[in-house]
């Protein structure tokens, strides 16, 4: 599982002022007063006079540590959905999220807070490519309800009560361990169980394929440490089989949920030459930084298109937003989640951390996204389940008519050249090995099953043909300008 990591690059270390609160155990709480810029006598002793209190009379020991613990995740629940309190165990986790490697399901959540039923339960932000989650079906926008670590229903707990980072812990777990979750999806009329097998996730971020031999396409999952390197990796070698330039190229930031800011500007910046990519500003509008790209290693001009959905966040909106607002690509797809929030991870003395909203940020247009979201300059729904069915039926059944379909047509009565040799049968094909089905694993088991899906898939579809049209556009435009110049 992964958890929303957009972060600044400067890390601060601060330590949970629990010498405060031994201080006001011991009667030290004298010197305090109330003042407007921290917090008050009362309220400071208040919380120490129930840790007091707890810790006398409970009816069993309780563990001090816990008590503060909890204390301080009661704290920031009160803030937005994404600042928490991190233990030892979490912090070490979200370290591991950001190189791209955890045991889990593989799916990105969030915390719903509509004002539908679904409020407050845990809620799918994108499943990752290729995890158990997305292979057993888990879809972005699924609400998942109720949450069995060992994969009976005998330890099932709601996610109603429960905060971001404890669904996290829970459904994180060994490999090869089972997990059952509860799912409500849009159109169900009740909860549907899943149970999905943990295991060694190892995400790379970055997947090219090729659309045609100078179309490539390129999707990135998320952002993480070596997103950037990666995608200029997987580009070079694009252009190597593409001979030169591209006549245009798709970048895939569906279900993307988005991860590590600094990748986020330099996958901008190989596409953007000049200007501002993402600037961000703190309460009150303090503490602005600003990301500016630059002209080296820009890639050459080519149409581009930037596939978005419901599941695109964070990072992924930061990239697609500077790209629309550049002019440099065309989004197409539904609208984007709309977090804009930027969160510092900070570490603390005993080996815990700080998720704390710092700032907001905003595209260089001045534009926010949070709650607003990057709309698609071409608006492009995904086919729903019957609608995939029916233009699966339509495909199979679809023929071109023509002259032979006429009834009483002419034979063909086409003579071949006297000096056309009489062409040889073509070898009878070779029984498909195992690894050369598409369904088989390896490179060509993976292109195989790419190349199957992208007809189904109604958005990257309409994406290579604006792209074909978009060359075939561009050659009348020169072709007339070409005989303006000449009269």
């Amino acid at each position: 599982m992964s958890t929303q990591r957009t972060r600044l690059a400067a890390i601060a270390r601060i330590a949970v002022p629990l010498a405060l609160l031994a201080a006001l155990i011991a009667g030290g709480a004298s010197t305090l007063r109330s003042s407007t810029t921290g917090p008050s006598y009362e309220d400071l002793a208040l919380l120490t006079n129930v840790l007091h209190l707890v810790r006398q009379n409970y009816v069993k020991d309780v563990d001090e540590h816990q008590l503060v613990e909890g204390a301080l995740k009661g704290m920031l629940d009160t803030l937005d959905p994404h600042t928490s309190y991190l233990s030892k165990d979490l912090y070490k986790e979200v370290q591991r999220d950001t190189k791209g490697e955890f045991e889990g399901l593989g799916i990105e959540i969030t915390k719903g807070d509509g004002g539908d039923k679904s409020e407050g339960f845990v809620s799918v932000v994108s499943p990752i490519d290729g995890t158990p989650a997305a292979l057993a079906g888990i879809k972005a926008k699924d609400q998942i309800v109720a949450v069995c670590p060992d994969g009976t229903d005998k330890t099932c707990k709601s996610t109603q009560d429960m905060n971001l980072l404890e669904a996290v812990k829970m459904m994180r777990g060994p490999r090869g361990t089972k997990i059952l979750i509860q799912v409500l999806r849009a159109g169900w009329t009740a909860p549907k169980p899943f149970v999905i097998k943990r295991a060694s996730i190892r995400v790379s971020s970055v997947t090219l394929h090729m659309l045609d031999k100078d179309i490539p396409y390129v999707r990135l999952s998320q952002f993480q440490e070596r997103t950037a390197p990666d995608l200029e990796e997987a580009l070079a070698k694009a252009h190597e089989t593409a001979g030169g330039n591209f006549r245009g190229l798709v970048l895939d930031l569906r279900d993307n949920p988005g991860g590590l800011l600094d990748q986020a500007v330099k996958v901008g910046d190989v596409w953007i030459d000049d200007g501002m990519i993402v600037f961000s500003e703190g309460r009150n509008g303090g503490n602005r930084m600003e990301w500016h790209a630059k002209k080296e290693g820009t890639e050459p001009q080519y149409p581009m298109i930037v596939l978005v959905n419901g599941g695109s966040a964070s990072a992924s909106e930061i990239v697609s937003g500077a790209l629309q607002d550049h002019k440099r690509a065309l989004v197409l797809g539904t609208q984007t989640f709309g977090k804009g929030s930027v969160q510092t991870i900070i570490p603390l003395e005993d080996g815990s951390g700080l998720r704390l909203t710092t700032a907001l940020y905003y595209l260089p247009s001045g534009r926010s996204i949070q709650e607003v979201r990057v709309q698609p300059d071409v608006l492009v729904e995904p086919y729903s389940e019957a609608e995939l069915a029916a233009h699966k039926e339509t495909r199979d059944q679809r023929r071109a008519m023509g002259e032979v379909d006429l009834e009483g047509h002419f034979g063909s009565q086409q003579k071949p050249k006297p000096e056309a040799a009489k062409p040889e049968p073509p070898p009878a094909p070779e029984p498909a090995t195992e690894s050369d089905a598409p369904d088989a694993g390896g490179e060509a088991g993976k292109e195989a099953r790419f190349q199957k899906q992208v007809d189904a898939d109604r958005q990257l579809s309409r994406a290579v043909e604006l792209l074909k049209s978009w060359t075939v556009f561009s050659k009348l435009h020169s072709e007339g300008d070409a005989e303006a110049h000449v009269r």
